[in-house]
């Protein structure tokens, strides 16, 4: 069915859960995975002729990078105990979905594995969601797992008695 499974992850609870069911689709499915995150670029963010100091850039650069490192390598971790095959991606751009897309098409995957999370009022319609504009634009298929999760599913722990 499926052959090659892209996943962006940002680092989230939610993120992680939508990675363990790709990992889960990619085993059943005998596909291989490719993690991807993908950093801010604060080059757009920060002038170099403004009041910030200089070396800011290389400092936020820096972080972002650590970040996604750690982010990755729990897809790489998830994938390896489930003995599937994986590799990763760092992108950098203002606008994750491309990103997102533009890696899904360079490597040939067929299917996009993500979260979607939910933001109410104003940040819902400033900021959307990536996961909407991914699956608006991509032309292969994406498969979305919802940030909120009923009471009953699977993925949702009890809570633990009060002592």
């Amino acid at each position: 069915m499926f052959t090659h499974i892209l996943m962006p992850t940002d680092g989230t609870d939610h993120s992680a859960r939508s990675i363990t069911r790709g990992i889960e689709l990619a085993k059943l499915c005998g596909a291989k995975v490719t993690g991807i995150h993908v950093m801010p670029d604060y080059r757009l963010a920060i002038s170099d002729e403004g009041s910030f100091d200089p070396g800011l850039h290389g400092k936020m650069d820096a972080e972002a990078r650590t970040r996604a490192e750690s982010f990755l390598a729990s897809v790489s971790n998830a994938a390896a105990a489930a003995g599937v095959p994986c590799e990763t991606v760092m992108a950098t751009n203002s606008q994750p979905f491309d990103a997102i897309i533009n890696t899904a098409n360079e490597r040939g995957c067929d299917l996009i594995v993500m979260t979607s999370r939910y933001r109410k009022g104003l940040a819902a319609l400033l900021m959307g969601s990536e996961a909407s504009r991914v699956l608006h634009r991509a032309s292969i298929p994406v498969l979305i797992f919802r940030a909120l999760m009923s009471a009953d599913h699977p993925d949702k722990t009890s809570p633990k008695p009060k002592v």
